[in-house]
């Protein structure tokens, strides 16, 4: 079998089983586990591919948790609107983000843009999310950082096995 058909039957079970598990399993959020997933094989599908993705994309949820703290706790949206708050305090975490990547643990800055967006998706779109008391809970359902962070990490494991099984059964391509 070719390594691409290896690798769609791989991903394709494996990612239907995560489906089935996350939808069982409230917090875990399958879009999250795709994007996880999804960024371990863009970063190379590899021992060390698994390592960056992990630390870049719970940094970028980090990140993005602290920014949504700030601009909830920060009394400036009472002074400037709202989105220009806002949008200043998300120019100010892309700077951190990418001037991070001078430390060579936080250098795959897409990983860490992935783990970002991913946490203000969740927060954009989940309903009471975006609240300090949900951002401080302690919960997989309900703090954006936990759900986003446990569910990309799922995801990133998830694209190392896939990886590995399908090294096992795809057939090496002719020399």
């Amino acid at each position: 079998m070719s390594q691409l058909t290896a690798l769609a039957l791989v991903a394709g079970v494996l990612g239907g089983i995560a489906t089935a598990v996350s939808l069982n399993v409230p917090g875990l959020l399958i879009w999250a586990i795709f994007i996880g997933m999804a960024c371990f094989f863009h970063s190379g599908g590899d021992n060390n591919a698994l390592k960056n993705t992990i630390v870049g994309n719970v940094f970028g949820c980090v990140v993005g948790t602290i920014t949504a703290v700030v601009i909830l706790s920060v009394p400036l949206a009472e002074t400037l609107t709202l989105p220009i708050w806002a949008g200043i305090a998300v120019g100010a975490a892309v700077v951190v983000v990418v001037l991070a990547a001078n430390v060579p643990t936080f250098a795959l800055i897409p990983a860490t843009v992935y783990g970002f967006a991913s946490t203000f998706a969740f927060l954009l779109q989940t309903p009471d999310a975006l609240s300090i008391a949900n951002l401080t809970l302690p919960s997989l359902r309900d703090n954006a950082l936990i759900s986003v962070a446990v569910s990309l990490v799922i995801g990133a494991v998830l694209g190392y096995v896939t990886g590995k099984i399908t090294a096992m059964i795809a057939k090496p391509a002719p020399a």
